[in-house]
């Protein structure tokens, strides 16, 4: 961290000695200005901003006390080291109690000025890396407020009570303007069951990493948000006056470059839909459904669907009943809600009936969406075994009756109630714990986060984890962390420092002594460990 500094001497010959026999350039330390009375010295200073200045207490025009006082008014951050022939006590008293880090006689001993320095710019770097760390440290604390606050509204649980947090700009968050895209992986449910645990949650957090540089890279602010496996909400903020058919473009071309992007980078088979029109952060739950159904359709032609697209829309408004039977069933589903739970599906019994009684051909297509939709729904609760699954996706590629997707829906459903409730109320929420640590791998997790999500005190949060997952939770998220951070390591090219951001450490130092201190070696010494094995 390179610093400024301005000298102060009405003595010509001084001034100069100053500037050319302390070692700055190897201090870290820019000579910004000099000066010879205190009035210049004060015009420099409110120009340049220095960090340090060494300045004489005795000059013409401006002594250096008056030239401190005033200085003093601006900035209170600069540090002084005053430089004098007079050895008055008064004198050193006076700039001692003004915040003079030292006080320096003259004739000087340039050994002692040097290590003076260098002591001084050691607790300038010390307090601004401290305020650099809290800075960031708040940022990312209000980013997460902001996202909270997102994930929320996704899910219909925010409130106005909850708006606390205020943008850059600030606007309350429930007086912004949104846009919606979603992500959603091509046969998701099918395709990941071949892959381990610790391939499922290195593939989502490289792809949540991949979208988060690619929608940088357009200098806008998006949060990338992961509510389920597969699935990627991008939540734009953005300005209400734009002209929609301008917005239709944008989103288009947006999501052409992200299709692109994950392609390319990620192998993977993905669809994309927008809502490009201005919501609402109360809004959000009812466009995030939207989104989901428009997937149903668009999946594995890579269409890129506008939710303003009245072809895309006029499926989804024809049979309302129907989706907001499945709504119920999905959100009773998270909640555990056995008894709204059999009423939904009474209901949706109903639409089915009325749809097939009317020759309407939706109910089929729609209840092999729900169908779909509860299995990323059980898999993310851990409530459905990886064999049961496979029965029901090698019954699916047959061709089977309405009656039959709706049986195997009750049966799937009974089921997931039957274990949810068989267990002990302490399972069911480290369940809860384990489906949000996974979620949340990729970004800061702390413990009194996840105890006021699951709405129990940190010290029994704590002794049921270290109870369920026979280590603590710190142990536990390291662990998951390093594993993704070696599979990262061995899988992809990417940097190490990009692989830290990705397993949920900003600092490339911190991430190196973690994943040294875990796999007895620095991640670069990893990589080429393995690649020599290979």
């Amino acid at each position: 961290m390179k610093l400024k500094a301005m000298l102060v001497d009405d003595e010509l010959p001084i001034l100069l000695n100053l500037k050319a026999v302390l070692p700055w350039e190897d201090m870290g330390i820019e000579v910004a200005a000099l000066a010879r009375n205190g009035k210049e010295a004060l015009q420099h200073f409110r120009e340049l901003k220095p960090d340090l200045v060494l300045c004489d207490i005795r000059m013409p025009v401006m002594d250096g006390m008056a030239f401190l006082s005033e200085a003093r008014k601006d900035d209170a951050e600069c540090d002084f080291l005053m430089l004098t022939g007079y050895q008055e006590f008064e004198y050193a008293r006076e700039a001692l109690q003004r915040g003079v880090r030292d006080y320096i006689l003259k004739p000087i001993d340039y050994e002692q000025l040097e290590q003076s320095v260098r002591q001084v710019c050691g607790q300038i770097r010390t307090r601004k890396q401290d305020r650099l760390q809290e800075v960031e440290r708040w940022g990312r604390m209000a980013s997460m407020a902001y996202e909270k606050q997102l994930y929320h509204a996704l899910l219909g649980l925010h409130t106005e009570g909850e708006s606390v947090w205020l943008p850059e700009h600030g606007m309350a968050p429930d007086r912004l303007w949104f846009s919606l895209y979603l992500a959603d992986i091509d046969q998701y449910a099918e395709l990941s069951l071949q892959w381990s645990d610790q391939e499922r949650r290195s593939r989502n957090a490289e792809i949540t990493g991949t979208l988060r540089q690619l929608v940088a890279a357009d200098g806008c602010p998006v949060a990338v948000m992961q509510l389920r496996e597969g699935e990627w909400c991008l939540i734009e903020q953005r300005e209400r006056g734009a002209n929609w058919r301008i917005r239709a473009d944008h989103a288009n071309e947006r999501l052409q470059r992200l299709r692109e992007g994950i392609e390319e980078r990620m192998k993977l088979p993905i669809s994309f839909v927008a809502y490009p029109e201005g919501i609402r952060m109360t809004e959000m739950e009812s466009a995030y459904k939207k989104l989901q159904r428009m997937l149903l359709q668009s999946a594995g032609n890579w269409k890129l669907v506008c939710a303003r697209d009245k072809a895309a829309n006029a499926e989804l408004s024809e049979h309302p009943s129907l989706w907001r039977a499945v709504d119920v069933i999905v959100s009773k589903m998270r909640k555990l809600d056995q008894s709204a739970m059999s009423q939904a599906l009474m209901d949706l019994k109903h639409c089915v009936i009325k749809e097939q009684e009317q020759e309407l051909y939706c109910a089929e297509k729609v209840l092999h969406y729900l169908l779909l939709h509860l299995l990323r729904e059980l898999r993310e609760m851990n409530m459905i075994a990886p064999q049961e699954e496979e029965k029901i996706w090698r019954k699916l590629q047959h061709s089977i009756s309405v009656k039959n997707v709706m049986e195997m829906i009750i049966e799937l459903v009974d089921d997931a109630m039957d274990k949810a409730f068989s267990k002990k109320t302490a399972e069911v929420l480290m369940l809860s714990a384990k489906d949000y640590i996974h979620r949340r791998l990729s970004g800061d997790l702390g413990v009194e986060e996840l105890a006021n999500y699951l709405g129990i005190s940190v010290s029994y949060f704590s002794l049921l984890f270290k109870s369920h997952f026979g280590e603590t939770f710190v142990e536990y998220v390291t662990r998951l962390r390093m594993e993704m951070a070696q599979s990262l390591l061995l899988t992809t090219d990417k940097t190490v420092t990009e692989i830290g951001s990705v397993s949920g450490y900003s600092e490339r130092r911190y991430f190196t002594k973690v994943f040294q201190k875990f796999s007895g070696m620095t991640p670069s010494e990893y990589r080429e460990h393995h690649q020599v094995e290979r």
